[in-house]
């Protein structure tokens, strides 16, 4: 039985895209987010082979220097015809400038020399999300969403690569779709995204 959620919990990232979703997604719980970059809390070294033990590393950093619960997501772009790049290193791609209209070109130029064709152009974004503990307990949910990559990048919303990627079974890009489109949970949304995937099994195990 996990440990549950409740009161005010650290989200450890500097990444307004990614704070606002997680607010957006806990708001009905009651909890109250606050960021690590709200606090002032340094950046930890990401230096793990995995999301999963990205997502650890941030969590207990932000857990043990707040002393309070804290949850990280570590989430990217995996492209199966690049073995899976750039993975873990999907922000890192769009460079210290953050430019990810720069990543997705660099991602359509590594597609175009690896002679992808139509079919070969298959994608998933990848969230694991690692809820942390001052005490040193943590517990890590993985979710996953399959899908194409288009080119030109279409739609202004949402962050990251968003506007290059098409869910499975979607005419909207996720750069095209509203918030509620991309991440709302049931029942008024469908909890599509991969944040949204990995959230709804944290929701079940700790905010119960």
């Amino acid at each position: 039985m996990a440990r549950k959620l409740s009161g005010k919990v650290v989200l450890a990232t500097h990444n307004s895209g990614k704070l606002k979703e997680m607010r957006e997604l806990l708001a009905p719980y009651g909890v109250e987010v606050v960021s690590a970059g709200e606090l002032g809390l340094p950046e930890p070294e990401e230096n793990g082979t995995t999301f999963e033990a990205n997502a650890k590393i941030k969590a207990e950093a932000a857990a043990q220097a707040s002393n309070l619960p804290a949850f990280a997501d570590d989430s990217g772009l995996a492209v199966e015809v690049l073995n899976g790049a750039p993975g873990i290193y999907s922000a890192r791609w769009a460079g210290s400038s953050k430019n990810f209209a720069q990543a997705m070109r660099l991602v359509e130029e590594k597609l175009h020399e690896a002679k992808a064709t139509a079919a070969q152009r298959k994608a998933a974004f990848i969230s694991a999300l690692c809820v942390a503990w001052p005490d040193g307990e943590t517990i890590t949910f993985e979710g996953r969403v399959d899908g194409t990559l288009v080119w030109p990048p279409r739609g202004t919303s949402g962050f990251g690569y968003d506007p290059m990627f098409l869910p499975d079974g979607k005419t909207k890009t996720f750069g095209e779709m509203t918030a509620e489109e991309k991440h709302g949970l049931p029942p008024h949304g469908e909890g599509l995204s991969h944040r949204a995937r990995a959230f709804l099994k944290l929701a079940e195990a700790c905010l119960g």
